[in-house]
This record gives C-alpha cells, structure tokens and sequence, in this order.
C-alpha cells in the first residue's frame, strides 16, 4: 500500500477570470497604476495568495474585443478591511504583449477621465 506524498503546499496555482468593465468610474477604482507594468483589482471573496498566477480576459466599455493579460496576485483585501475596502485581489499585469495591451488601453481611457481624487479599492 502506498502513501501520497506530503503536501508542500501549493507554490501558486493559475485561475481564468472574465472581467467585463462597464464603465469608467468602476475601471478608475479598480485600475493600478502605481504597480510596474500596471495592474487591476478584482472583487471576488474566491481565496488567493500572493503570487497565485491568473489569466484574464478583460473587456473594457463594451469593446467586443477581449485583451486577453496573465498576471499575478500581488495584493490582498480581506474581508472586514479597514475603511469598508471591498475584498479582492490586486493582480499585477506581466510584462508581456497582454499586459502592456491592458495598461495601454485602460490609461487612454482614464486620460479622458481626468484627474479625480476619488477613493480606488486599494489606495
């Protein structure tokens, strides 16, 4: 009889998410701008760790076309957060054609939006 392995833990584990974004007050408070190669946060109270790897088909104001972007979770809000923050997950674009695809299309839109002082769901 054979006993399975010990578990190590799962050193990240790869989710696809279909996010559409419908309009530019929910992409202003979910868009990361501050993370190298630009990020977005994802309301969801799925469990995630840091580094988990996710694949996003991510639609922006109606545009049929979908930008398909990997990324990494690189930040957690848990539920009960200080300063009623929405749980979720920070996902960090990777550096690749995707996600320079996603950074460069969300800032052309947040461009028209102007500069806003309002909250986001990270900062």
């Amino acid at each position: 009889m054979s006993t399975p392995p010990p578990d190590k833990g799962d050193p990240g584990r790869t989710t696809a998410l279909s996010l559409n974004i419908k309009d530019l007050s929910i992409l202003y408070a979910a868009y990361m701008p501050y993370m190298k190669n630009g990020g977005i946060f994802i309301p969801t109270n799925k469990p995630y760790k840091l580094g988990d790897e996710i694949f996003m088909l991510i639609s922006l104001m109606g545009d049929a076309n979908k930008i398909p972007v990997a990324g990494k979770v690189t930040w957690i809000t848990p539920a009960g957060a200080q300063g009623n923050k929405v749980q979720g997950v920070g996902v960090q674009f990777k550096d690749d054609e995707g996600g320079q695809q996603a950074r460069t299309r969300i800032e052309a839109l947040l461009a028209g939006h102007g500069k806003v002082s309002r909250p986001t769901h990270t900062m």
